[in-house]
Order: C-alpha cells, then structure tokens, then sequence
C-alpha cells in the first residue's frame, strides 16, 4: 500500500518545493551540517523568511498573520520542510504557535487573539509551557500552584518544573488552581502569565545530557490580568486537554520522516562499522524498520482525521507511546553498533535535547550518544508513557478508570 495525493495536492507540493528551493543555500544538505552560532543564526534568519512567506503558522487565518492553508496544504508543508531538513520555526514555537496559538484559535476571545497571535509570530513574546508540579508530574489534575484574585489581576504563588526551554522565554501559559473547593478537574484556569516580572524566577535543570533545557519556575506574588484566563475561569482542564492534543496529535505529519531519515542514517553507520551482516543486529534492524512503517500509518491515521475536520483529542497518546517507547529501543542499537566507541563522544552533538537529530547530521559518536541519552526523557515529557497508556485505555477504549 503507497498512499498517494490528488493531482491537485501534488501542484501545491512544487510551490513548498519551489520556495524551498528559493529561499535555502546552494547545495543545502540539512540543518545538521549547522553548529554553534552558525547554527542559531541560521534559525533565526530563517524564522524570519518563514514569517514573510506565511509559512510560519501556515494553517491559521490570514487575518491573524497566517496563510489559511487546508488540513491537507499543511500536512504537504510540514513533510517537505521535514524532508528538506529545515525548522518549522524558532525554538519556542512549538509553545507560542503549534500549542499556545492552536488552543487561542479555539478557545480565545476576540481580544486575545488579536492581541497574541500577531505577537506569536513577530516573536514579540516568546512562551514556554506551564504545567507539571513537583507533586503533580503525571497527575496534571493534583496541581498546587494558587491563583487568587484581588481586584482586576491574579495573584500566583507555587512552582512548575520540568518547563521546556522555559530560560528562553518571557511568556507562560499556566494552569492554576483557582478554586480549591471545586473538584480536582473543576477549580483550575489556563492563565496567560509574563514573566518580565520580580515575582518570576526560572532555575535551569541540567539533565544527564548535560544540557539545560529543563528549568523550574518558582511564582511569589506574581500577577496575571483578571482577563488573561482562556477558555474561562475554572474551565482550564477542557482547554489544557485541547492543548495537549495539538502537542501529541501535529508530530504526526513530520516524526515519520524524521524516524525514517534516522533509520537510514544507522543502516550507513552499520555497514561502514562493518556489522551490517550480523545477523542479530541485522534483526533489530529490520525490527527498526517494520515500527518506522507502521509509525508512517498511524501519523496517517492522524492526519486522516485531522484533514476531516477533527480536534485533536485523547487517541494522539498512541501516536505519542509509540514513538517516544521506538526512540529509546532504536537508540540502545545504535549505541550497541558503536560499541565501545559509543562511550567517548566526539563531533556534533545534537541542538536539540528532543526526539532525533537534525537532518544531515554526521555519523559521529557524540550525535548518537546524544540522541541516546535524550531519548530517555521522551516517554516521560508532554505526559509519561503509563499516562498515555491510562488515557488510550480510559478515554479511546472506554476500560474502567484506575482505582484510587
């Protein structure tokens, strides 16, 4: 089975191919022959020539900054610039426009989404997301963190961990618990916060990558405007859901490819290590390749869904457990062709401590042992492998809840 597009589907691909090929470098090989500052400058720039082609949140209105693009048109987009091996956007955009403006475009008012969208994609604010608690990782409802209105603002006073480039951030959407006398679900508002304030502090975590992506955000007397709640006050539970959805249910269109691109850039580092014919890692590797495929048909299960008008909803957890529980068996594999080589990384790392390296990386020990030790944290982020599991069960197979 090979899944085709309409003739007119494939008309719109020459125009993403067309200014792809505008717009990138001679000879381009992928973002992974970048480092460094050559690195971040390019992404940059490039976030830019995205922004001016309407190519940076290409399915939103055009009124708001975007290109009014179908289902199917960004589906195209995102796998083009996935197999040209370009960004989507900045390091925050996954927060301030798949996930942030996703959730306004639905859940907004009129004023806050002519106020935040054009901003989104000015990068005039750059957000990062707040949920998890110390006490509260996987059981989201259990949040602490106290929102307390006194006149016109909300007074915050707790923490969230785990905040994804949170350090490279001046706005966070964060739940609250604004009515502690409701039930778990019941008493918690999705609030849009500053953090250019004194009551914000953000403490980097350092992870066993040795990267910092992580931090903690600590909120001592921080205020919020009594109108940055979305979605209604005590309403944040419905709103954050819609918002997870976008997170899970979007990789659909670009992980696949990413996988496959990573799959067969081991099968080079195999055959040049000169281990291609063992018939056990010619196993695993084969192992590898049927789960990629099938990976490809659950994102197009996705999609299918997507492009018929559907919210994303709870089903994104089995596209979310199946590749972050993949990611971390593919990557013992390539630690294991490396052998003891994997444990003195040398060359490019990865530039981002999230799901595979960038197109066009080297084969060099220290992308892999990278990639190794980031993939331990995908089946914990935007919600562990044993939550993901409870909401396929609960929430797509209708079994009985999890006894308290």
């Amino acid at each position: 089975m090979q899944p085709t597009y309409t003739p007119e589907a494939e008309s719109y691909r020459e125009k993403v191919q067309a200014f792809l090929a505008e717009k990138l470098p001679t000879n381009w090989m992928g973002i992974g022959q970048l480092e460094g500052d050559e690195l971040h400058e390019f992404v940059m720039q490039w976030r830019v020539t995205l922004h001016e082609g309407r190519f940076l949140a290409p399915g939103w209105p055009v009124e708001y900054g975007g290109a009014g693009l179908s289902a199917l048109e960004q589906v195209i987009t995102a796998e083009e610039f996935a197999r040209a091996g370009v960004p989507t956007g900045g390091p925050n955009d996954v927060f301030g426009i798949q996930m942030l403006g996703n959730t306004l475009l639905q859940w907004g008012t009129d004023e806050q989404k002519a106020y935040y969208l054009p901003r989104i994609l000015s990068n005039a604010d750059v957000w990062c997301q707040g949920y998890s608690e110390p006490n509260a990782g996987s059981d989201l409802s259990n949040i602490g963190l106290r929102g307390e209105l006194d006149g016109d603002q909300w007074i915050l006073n707790g923490q969230k961990i785990w905040t994804s480039a949170g350090h490279l951030a001046d706005h966070i959407f964060t739940l609250a618990r604004t009515d502690p006398d409701l039930p778990r679900h019941k008493g918690i508002s999705f609030l849009l916060v500053d953090m250019r304030q004194p009551g914000v502090e953000v403490r980097p975590i350092r992870m066993i990558s040795g990267e910092s992506e992580f931090n903690e955000v600590f909120y001592t007397d921080a205020t919020c405007p009594k109108d940055n709640v979305v979605g209604g006050v005590n309403n944040g539970w419905a709103v954050a859901m819609t918002l997870l959805g976008y997170e899970r249910g979007e990789a659909a269109a670009t992980l696949p490819i990413r996988f496959q691109a990573e799959l067969d850039r081991l099968l080079i580092m195999a055959k040049d290590r000169g281990v291609a014919n063992d018939p056990i890692i010619r196993q695993r590797l084969a192992w590898c390749y049927t789960k990629v495929q099938m990976m490809r048909y659950l994102g197009m299960r996705t999609l299918t869904k997507f492009m018929q008008g559907h919210h994303p909803g709870p089903d994104g957890a089995i596209f979310k457990l199946y590749w972050s529980e993949y990611h971390k068996i593919v990557s013992e594999l390539a630690m294991d062709i490396m052998g003891l080589d994997g444990l003195v990384p040398t060359g490019r790392t990865p530039s981002s401590a999230f799901q595979t390296d960038d197109a066009g990386a080297p084969n060099s020990t220290g992308s892999w042992e990278g990639v190794f030790l980031n993939a331990r944290a995908g089946s914990i982020y935007a919600g562990s492998s044993q939550i993901q599991r409870n909401i396929i069960g609960e929430m797509v197979l209708g079994l009985p809840k999890e006894p308290k």
